[in-house]
């Protein structure tokens, strides 16, 4: 099973049909689609040492724009411990140059959360809660978050997390899924965010 249909339980059946398609990743399957994200947009520019170190984790980039290429891949497959996994490669096209925003993500069963390390080797530990609107999209909010120090993993205070909320829905009209995403600190307000759209590749 799915660790998204997992986290859900039975609110997984009120997903738009689509969603529930991509969404539903069983142990070798895998989602790949393609699109463009119609805007790109980071924070204070005194962050932007932030982001040009975060280019080698595959997860933060200096590029802001518009209309921006924008391609994606959720392969799942069972991890070292036999726990189901999903591996997230985001990759924004600007020109020649190929920017990542990637993680890996699997399910506490316990707290049913799904487990979310961001980059590649991973650096941002966070949780994230699943949940379903009355129009059948999905929202994703980051809840706890720590600094990943190879096998040391340190709480990060509130003042210093970046929180992210993911909103998704299908388009049946333009037969595309859209996407949002927002990322904001408490203190500094809007770090980056983008927002567009994709579809399945055939």
């Amino acid at each position: 099973m799915s660790i998204y249909r997992s986290v859900l339980g039975e609110n997984f059946k009120l997903l738009h049909p689509m969603l529930q398609k991509r969404y539903d990743l069983p142990d070798g399957s895998v989602f790949e689609a393609s699109g463009t994200m119609r805007e790109i947009k980071g924070g204070p520019k005194w962050l932007y040492p932030l982001f040009k170190i975060g280019v080698n984790w595959k997860l933060l980039f200096l590029e802001r724009g518009k209309n921006v290429p924008f391609s994606i891949k959720n392969t799942a497959f069972p991890g070292s411990n036999g726990e189901s996994q999903i591996h997230w490669e985001r990759i924004f096209h600007f020109g020649s140059t190929k920017r990542y925003f990637n993680a890996l993500m699997s399910l506490d069963e316990k707290r049913l959360v799904i487990k979310d390390y961001l980059g590649e080797p991973p650096l941002v530990y966070s949780d994230l809660a699943f949940d379903v609107s009355d129009d059948g999209s999905l929202t994703i909010h980051s809840l706890n978050q720590r600094l990943v120090l190879g096998k040391v993993e340190l709480p990060l205070p509130k003042s210093l997390q970046g929180l992210a909320t993911v909103t998704e829905c299908y388009d049946e009209a333009a037969a595309v899924y859209r996407i949002n995403v927002n990322v904001r600190n408490p203190l500094i307000g809007h770090v980056f965010s983008y927002e567009g759209e994709f579809v399945q590749d055939a």
